[in-house]
Order: structure tokens, then C-alpha cells, then sequence
């Protein structure tokens, strides 16, 4: 059983591409829309990190009991990572067989430029309802064209995110950036060296606080050709097998041939882009 928990102004429906090829594998996926997000209650408006934390670990319980006898994994994608990532390092008693944690929400304030974090502060204080649409600034997410134009059209993808909200994924991110280092189960991060979303220099700094005693644990797929949506991008199919083979086969390295221990994904993570 796989636990998908998605990305920011995404929803659950974001899982269908993968899940249906998990499915082939045996590996059935639970998704669904967090707080504020897709079709779930208060669209627009930011949950805040406890109650989302709260609703990860109510739906992973509820998985859990209804299939006690089977694997249970979590994936989250960007903030569903993030929100994963807080969850399982505060409560370090559950059962869970392992983490996907795909491209990771941790640009914390202190990876972040002075005037990025001055102008979070100012909109969440003084507009706090003020939106920014996400087409404004010519960010592009993922390679795949026919999706990202699929996603323009769906009403249940969000446009406009208010500020704060925005505020609120910056204080979740604060939290993830500490937690991922902490997990207890088994955990593969995936992330791609063209993301813009979530830059190199919070993933640099995640993995130089990942403590070394934890590498037996960890495991590492770097992308060259990876966007921030890994799992919906062109090369999606590529990332799908890694994480079928790495629940299904612990000890098998990853099919891409794109794993990487920690000291060279810093390496080629620390490479400028061009």
C-alpha cells in the first residue's frame, strides 16, 4: 500500500499517471486532497502545518488498519514531502515500511535571499489576502507540455495563491528542511538538476545536515534531466520504475542507473547550471 500526498495547489488526482503503473506491480495507492487544496474544504486558505500533519497521520492510520497484513509506504510530492517529512519525525512510533520523498519542499528561510524572505514577511503581514498567479514569473515545472497544459485547464488545480498561504508553505518548509534528516524509515528522494521550484541550495543544504550514520537508510536519485514534477515529467516513466524497484527490492540499486551516494550527488548538485 502507497500513500500519496501531493504538491502545492495540486490535489490528489495528480497520482493517476503513477498510480495506475504501481498498480501493475501489486502496489495499490491511497491519494487524496489536503486542507485547502483540489476539492477539500477551505480552498485557497493555508490549513496550517499541525492540521495537515494531523490529517497525513489519520489517513496513514486508517490504511494501515484496514490493510494490517500488507507493506505500507508514503509518497509525497514537493509540500506532500515536506508534510511527510514533519509528520514522521515528530512521531517516530509509527509502522511504515519506507518514504518516497519526490523533490522535497525544504527551501527554508535560511536557504532563501534576504529579499525573498523580506517580501514573505511583508505580504503575510500587511496583504495577507493579496494572490499572486503562478503564471506571473514564467516558471516551468516540468518538460511534459501536454501536461502542464492539461493542468492550466483543470479547475481544481489552484492559479492564485494568497500570500498567506504562501507564508504558511514558507513555515512547513522551515520544519521539513530539520525533519527529512531525522526519519527513522527507509527513504529514497528523488530530484531533478532542472527543478527551479525547489532550487539546489536548500537540497544542498538537506543533504550536507543528512547525518552519516543514516546512509545505510537513505538512498538517492538524481535526475539529469529531471523538473520539479518528476512524476509527471517525459522521463516520468524512468523515476516510476526506480520507485517500484526500491519498495519491491530493498537491496536492488536503482534501475535508471541515476543513484547516487550522498558525497557525489553534492557534487553534481554544487555544478552551476547552464
Amino acid at each position: 500500500m502507497l500513500v500519496a500526498v501531493h504538491g502545492f495547489n495540486d490535489y490528489g488526482r495528480t497520482f493517476e499517471g503513477a498510480a495506475q503503473y504501481f498498480a501493475q506491480a501489486g502496489i495499490e495507492t491511497v491519494a487524496y486532497d489536503q486542507r485547502g487544496f483540489g476539492g477539500a474544504p477551505d480552498r485557497g486558505k493555508w490549513a496550517g502545518t499541525k492540521v495537515m500533519v494531523d490529517d497525513f497521520l489519520a489517513i496513514l492510520h486508517f490504511v494501515r488498519r484496514d490493510h494490517p497484513e500488507l507493506p505500507l509506504f508514503a509518497l509525497g510530492e514537493s509540500m506532500g514531502g515536506a508534510v511527510i517529512a514533519v509528520a514522521l519525525a515528530q512521531r517516530t512510533d509509527i509502522r511504515i515500511d519506507g518514504v518516497i520523498l519526490a523533490t522535497p519542499a525544504v527551501w527554508s528561510r535560511d536557504t532563501m535571499p534576504w529579499y525573498q524572505r523580506f517580501g514573505i514577511w511583508i505580504g503575510a503581514h500587511l496583504a495577507p489576502a493579496l494572490t499572486l498567479s503562478s503564471n506571473e514569473y514564467g516558471i516551468v515545472p516540468s518538460d511534459n507540455a501536454a501536461m502542464l497544459a492539461g493542468f492550466a485547464k483543470d479547475p481544481l488545480v489552484m492559479k492564485e495563491t494568497r500570500l498567506d498561504t504562501l507564508n504558511g508553505l514558507t513555515n512547513l518548509m522551515d520544519q521539513a528542511i530539520l525533519s527529512v534528516p531525522k526519519l527513522v524509515p527507509r527513504t529514497l528522494m528523488v530530484y531533478g538538476l532542472r527543478d527551479v521550484m525547489i532550487p539546489r541550495r536548500p537540497m544542498i543544504a538537506l543533504l550536507e545536515r543528512w547525518p552519516h550514520d543514516a546512509a545505510q537508510n537513505f538512498r538517492f536519485g538524481l535526475y539529469p534531466d529531471g523538473y520539479h514534477v518528476l512524476l509527471r515529467d517525459l522521463q516520468r516513466m524512468v523515476v516510476w520504475k526506480d520507485i517500484v524497484s526500491w519498495m519491491l527490492n530493498p537491496g536492488a540499486t536503482l534501475p535508471s542507473g541515476f543513484e547516487q551516494e550522498r558525497q557525489e550527488g553534492l557534487r553534481q548538485l554544487r555544478i552551476p547550471s547552464g
